[in-house]
This record gives C-alpha cells, sequence and structure tokens, in this order.
C-alpha cells in the first residue's frame, strides 16, 4: 500500500477523530443513563420505606390498643371483684375504703377507655396516610417501570449507534500509518477522546491556549507532526484539508 503524505494521514486522523469524538461522547452518555435509572429507583425505594414505616405505626397502635383493651377488661374484672366484696364487708370504714378502691379502678377504666377511643382516631388517620402513600407508591412505580423501558431503548439505540460507527471506523483503520494510528489513540485515550485538533485562530482547538506563529507555519510545512505545547494534542489547519 502506498505509504500516505503527512497531510493525508492527517485528513485520515481527523476522520477517525469525527468518529471517535461521537463515539467517546455515547459511551460517556450510555455510561451516564443507568445513574438516572438508580436515582428513580431510589425515589421510588424512599416511598416504599414511607409506607413500611406507616404500615408499622399502624401496627403498633393497633397491638398498643389491645393491651389497652385487656388492661380494660381486667379493671372491668376488679370493679365487679370489688362489688360483689362490698356486700360481706362489716364495718363502715372497710366498706368506705373499698368504696375509694372501686372509684380509682372506675377512674383508671375511663382513663383506658379514653385513649382507646383516641386509638381508634389515630388508626383512622394512618389508615388514610397509608391509603394516600399506596398511591403515590403505585404511581411512582409506574414512573420508574415506564422510565426504566425508555432509558433501555435509549441505551440500545446507542450502542446501536456506536456500533455503526466502529464499523466506519474498521474501514478507516487500514489507511492509517500504524505508527501514527498508535500515536493518535494513546492522546485520544489520553485527552478523553479528544486526540487531534484544528487552530482556531491562534488558539488551540483543545486546550484554546496560544498557539504560536512559529507553530502554524511548521504545520504548514506538512512534515511532521504538530503538537500543542500545552495539551500535546495534534494540531492541523482546517485551510490544509
Amino acid at each position: 500500500m502506498e505509504q500516505l503524505s503527512i497531510k493525508d494521514q492527517i485528513k485520515k486522523l481527523v476522520e477517525l477523530q469525527r468518529l471517535d469524538g461521537e463515539i467517546y461522547s455515547l459511551r460517556k452518555e450510555a455510561s451516564e443513563k443507568p445513574l438516572a435509572i438508580e436515582q428513580l429507583k431510589q425515589q421510588f425505594e424512599s416511598k416504599k420505606i414511607r409506607l413500611k414505616a406507616l404500615e408499622d405505626q399502624s401496627k403498633a397502635v393497633l397491638l398498643d390498643r389491645r393491651e389497652k383493651e385487656l388492661t380494660l377488661k381486667g379493671k372491668e374484672d376488679d370493679v365487679g371483684k370489688a362489688n360483689t366484696q362490698l356486700s360481706q364487708i362489716k364495718t363502715n370504714k372497710e366498706y368506705t375504703a373499698k368504696i375509694h378502691e372501686i372509684e380509682n379502678i372506675k377512674a383508671d377504666k375511663s382513663i383506658l377507655e379514653e385513649k382507646i377511643l383516641i386509638s381508634f382516631d389515630e388508626s383512622d388517620k394512618i389508615s388514610a396516610e397509608i391509603e394516600k402513600e399506596k398511591k403515590n407508591v403505585f404511581e411512582e412505580e409506574k414512573v420508574f417501570i415506564a422510565r426504566e423501558r425508555e432509558v433501555k431503548e435509549e441505551i440500545r439505540v446507542i450502542e446501536d449507534r456506536i456500533t455503526v460507527l466502529e464499523s466506519q471506523r474498521k474501514q478507516i483503520i487500514p489507511s492509517v500509518d500504524k505508527i501514527c494510528l498508535s500515536r493518535y489513540e494513546r492522546i485520544l485515550e489520553n485527552k478523553g477522546g479528544l486526540a487531534i485538533v484544528a487552530v482556531q485562530g491562534n488558539t488551540c482547538g483543545g486546550c484554546f491556549m496560544n498557539v504560536t506563529q512559529q507553530t502554524i507555519n511548521a504545520i504548514k510545512m506538512h512534515d511532521q507532526f504538530i503538537e500543542c505545547e500545552i495539551c500535546s494534542r495534534i494540531l492541523y489547519l482546517e485551510e490544509d484539508l
């Protein structure tokens, strides 16, 4: 195969750079897609955690109410026993003491009954929140599933495009000098997918630092590859291509 001139090699590298720039950009985009899915998943999971907390709270309120109802039943039994004992008391002092005991038990009963009623109100409130949160979780899950499906499709489209670009790249590779290609690909990897850039005015198209007139004149000579003194990317002049 005929050895290409430096100028022709530059043209080939510019073709490669057009493909590689898009490939790098697409790969970066594809790598970020799962992060968006993970964020949605975390939002969805946080809704589920909130729902679980409400359900646990509801169970705790119910358990506490049942304990109070058992205690209340015990108090009612105590009142019944105390009333039975009244008929067996012989002295006024013992009778008065027993009455006082019954009144205290009834007072405790009254407090328990009030707490049980409050518990029912609390359960109703929590149940309403649970139903609301269930709807939120359901909607969040739909959003998550739909977006996950969309992102997977977007990734598939990106991967298909990368396959096409890589196929085009393979068609160019054989015509590029191996040493030149190795140099280009080393810079490509080190510089985030941008290895060869045009000089724009008097600045490097990669790092945007000043390029001397001496360097520009050297590029025009086409007898060697000229790199930016700052970022080490290969430089070329668009008007030469």
